[in-house]
């Protein structure tokens, strides 16, 4: 499957799809899910945003047996707008067990550039099962936390990249009160079905068009409104969650055993 915007530049895709290709031939893996995971599938991109495409890739299964294995993360290199680098599918269901929200960011991306939607529903299954809500939450609490206390550092002038790292967390912590499973990755998404006051919601929405026509590290002072709320919903959240148990690790070997004999390339 492929789904991507209409804004898209070609050169660019057409380039990201020459190093899936690569990697995948290079490698020896297989690439079965390639998304973009930054600005762009949050919702909030600059003019000049990077393309920034994660992808899971899949040994093939003598290689898990190795006494040496390969690494477990293949990366090329940055160029231009150009951020492409993936993880193996062992570390991706390790993360995920760990509190890890960023596994099932990727495979909820709006954007895909190459994919199995059966390998995404497979992964997206282990990660629901194997997933504690509260080290999620855990998750986007630290990630959003420090992200604003390095927006107030700014005295009232922030870029407005860092606003919207500190912001999209906030909201979904707030998705998390009312929903379970995986977040959803876009800004947008996540508005629709989490309780975020409205005068939060008309300040982001003028906050994310000057982003929309503000070079990538543009500044601007934090609305007031989008300033209070954030900072209630961190001072709020507890720091809580515990290292997984047995049983998620149990779950978690027996879901990538079940994966790795599907996906694995010959």
């Amino acid at each position: 499957m492929r789904s991507l915007a209409d804004d898209f530049d070609p050169a660019a895709v057409a380039a990201i799809d020459g190093r899936l290709a690569g990697v995948a031939a290079e490698h020896g893996v297989r690439v079965p899910w390639a998304v973009e995971s930054g600005s762009r599938a949050w919702g909030f991109a600059s003019p000049d945003s990077d393309y920034d495409c994660r992808f899971f890739f899949v040994r093939p299964v003598a290689d898990y047996r190795r006494l040496w294995p390969p690494r477990d993360v293949i990366e090329t290199p940055l160029e231009g707008l150009l951020d492409v680098n993936g993880w193996d599918l062992g570390k991706a269901i390790r993360l995920a067990t760990a509190g890890n929200a960023t596994v099932g960011e990727w495979l909820r991306s709006p954007l895909v550039y190459d994919g199995d939607a059966a390998f995404r529903d497979d992964l997206l299954d282990v990660v629901a099962r194997v997933g504690d809500p509260a080290r999620v939450r855990r998750h986007y609490l630290h990630v959003g936390r420090a992200q604003w206390t390095r927006a107030q550092e700014d005295a009232g002038q922030v870029r407005l990249k860092r606003v919207f790292y500190a912001i999209r967390p906030a909201v979904t912590l707030r998705w998390l009160d009312d929903h379970a499973g995986v977040p959803p990755m876009n800004l947008d998404e996540l508005l629709r079905q989490a309780d975020v006051p409205a005068a939060v919601r008309d300040e982001l929405a003028e906050l994310r068009d000057l982003k929309s026509r503000t070079r990538e590290l543009g500044s601007a002072p934090v609305p007031v409104a989008v300033a209070r709320w954030v900072a209630q919903v961190f001072a709020a959240e507890p720091d809580r969650g515990t290292p997984p148990s047995s049983g998620l690790r149990t779950e978690a070997e027996a879901g990538f055993a079940a994966l790795l004999d599907r996906w694995a390339p010959a």
